[in-house]
């Protein structure tokens, strides 16, 4: 990327974004408030990149500096320096969304709480669409234990699982669930049932079975394991069965099936050619998604792609793609996940594309390429370690935490300030120029550095750059030095606390309303949207 000095963000209106997000053309619309802020209210399209971590993420996920970007945040104040920082980091079609997120409402136009909202409501969708069958947790517990031959799959990450889940339930990842079917199920009499944590991931794993063609009855939990604690019965806390990877048989039986549901979808593959016209293109986006497993794409992958488990890349394709109307390619060994996960996406609305390396004995063992050709300016950031932070607080230095409020609760160094570079305040800018010298504690040094750079920008020649530092490795270098913390409760208010989503936060710790408001705001979903066409969903 290169910088154009006379290139300025504009400033657009809430009806020229609108228009924008339906014409077909690729734009980028980032939501640059902290988590908490934006999971109470956002743009359904929008995807949040936190103003504290916004370079790395946006150079990451934007990979062309020609891309069209819309910037938006609460009310519009932070999304315009996001805007600036785009250009300084050599992006030229850059804009802000006037007035954010709130003047989006007040126009009339809709916003939504959550996240991963547009997967969370296309796994809706898809019920009422294909009458996807379910049962209860009473129904289910019940069908447990009068002895019915049923096996109970969860599709959510083998990490999940290993955290909490429905007693006897065996994980299977959504992406992993028409692979490994055959080794898990060998009669066509059992009743299949999949669950998740809430409705979403069942509801796409049970209609994964069905679509591929399996004979079995299936259904998804609803609610998964929050319907289960709502129906008043225990989770297992701990690892339980897991699958394994498919048999050869296993992998035979998904072949056959993902090529019949590719011939159904009139899905699309290209070869290596195109693949790699498409890489080399300037003028339009291409993302390459492995969804392998982690081992088989570490020991070898295409260059340009990144992994994604596919069961999340479905669940948060937002996240993923953060260019709308880019190319998507789906890459695995064989096809017989990749058609799966390519199914799903083509029917949630994306421009995606089959690539089977083996289809023509191409090599997916090439390495990285780093294609990022901007220097990050905040690389440079003076560091010390942690012994010599100690003494520069011993010496009146401002210790400043920037991880994140639910960590700096937990504990931190004595007489720390929590601190997010999209509200720096005043008090803090004042404390820093009395004392002279300010350390920054992180989680993750980006974080570290990108706070720094912004804060000489508000203490401009006041206080002399060097004197502002990170600490190396952050606040765990400070805990493994044995240098003192605080445990004491600390008054920071909710308000305060932009980057902690509040909104039904505890509905997986035993708080049982906020289990069922959760579980009720993902089925209203459809009716908040209206019709599949406002969300771009390819359904009946």
């Amino acid at each position: 990327m290169t910088h154009a000095s006379a290139i300025v963000a504009l400033a657009i209106e809430p009806t020229t974004l609108h228009n924008w997000l339906s014409d077909n053309q690729e734009i980028a619309l980032i939501d640059v408030s902290e988590a908490g802020q934006f999971g109470e209210q956002h743009l359904f399209f929008a995807t949040n990149f936190p103003y504290s971590r916004l370079e790395p993420a946006l150079l990451d996920k934007v990979p062309r500096n020609d891309t069209r970007l819309v910037f938006t945040s609460t009310d519009g104040v932070v999304a315009q320096l996001a805007a600036s920082r785009a250009i300084e980091l050599g992006y030229n079609h850059v804009h802000w969304l006037a007035g954010g997120t709130q003047q989006w409402q007040q126009e009339n136009y809709k916003t939504f709480q959550g996240v991963n909202v547009p997967s969370k409501a296309f796994s809706e969708y898809v019920e009422h669409a294909f009458s996807t069958g379910s049962i209860t947790a009473e129904a289910l517990m019940h069908a447990q234990q009068s002895g019915q031959d049923l096996i109970l799959l969860d599709s959510r990450t083998v990490q999940e699982h290993r955290k909490f889940h429905i007693p006897g339930a065996i994980s299977c990842p959504g992406g992993e669930i028409v692979t490994r079917f055959h080794d898990v199920v060998t009669s066509p009499d059992t009743l299949v049932v999949v669950t998740c944590a809430g409705r979403t991931r069942g509801i796409i794993g049970a209609q994964s079975l069905i679509d591929a063609g399996v004979t079995n009855r299936v259904v998804a939990l609803s609610g998964g394991t929050q319907g289960w604690r709502l129906a008043g019965l225990d989770l297992y806390y701990g690892p339980g069965q897991e699958t394994q990877p498919a048999s050869t048989s296993a992998q035979e039986s998904a072949r056959a099936k993902a090529r019949q549901l590719e011939e159904r979808s009139s899905l699309a593959r290209i070869n290596s050619e195109t693949l790699h016209a498409w890489q080399a293109d300037q003028t339009h986006t291409t993302y390459i998604f492995d969804i392998r497993s982690r081992d088989e794409f570490e020991a070898g992958h295409l260059a340009g792609a990144t992994w994604a488990e596919g069961v999340q890349l479905i669940q948060c394709f937002d996240e993923y793609a953060v260019v709308r109307h880019a190319r998507v390619v789906i890459v695995d060994s064989d096809g017989s996940r990749a058609t799966l996960v390519a199914h799903w996406l083509h029917r949630l609305g994306a421009q995606v594309v089959l690539f089977s390396p083996a289809d023509e004995n191409a090599s997916s063992t090439s390495p990285d390429v780093d294609t990022a050709a901007v220097a990050r300016d905040w690389e440079g950031t003076p560091s010390i370690n942690a012994q010599t932070a100690w003494e520069w607080a011993t010496q009146g230095a401002v210790l400043l935490d920037a991880r994140s409020s639910e960590r700096y609760l937990q504990s931190h160094a004595p007489g720390a300030l929590w601190i997010n570079r999209s509200a720096i305040g005043s008090t803090i800018i004042e404390k820093i120029e009395a004392a002279g010298r300010a350390i920054v504690l992180a989680d993750d040094d980006t974080v570290a550095r990108l706070l720094v750079q912004t804060l000489l920008t508000h203490l401009k020649e006041t206080v002399v750059p060097g004197q502002l530092a990170v600490v190396e490795d952050g606040f765990d270098a400070w805990q493994t030095a044995g240098l003192a913390l605080e445990n004491a409760p600390v008054d920071l208010d909710k308000h305060v606390r932009i980057d902690y989503l509040f909104w039904l936060h505890d509905r997986h710790d035993g708080n049982l309303d906020a289990s069922a408001a959760y579980l009720q705001w993902e089925a209203d979903l459809p009716t908040q949207i209206g019709p599949t066409s406002e969300a771009g969903f390819r359904l009946p």
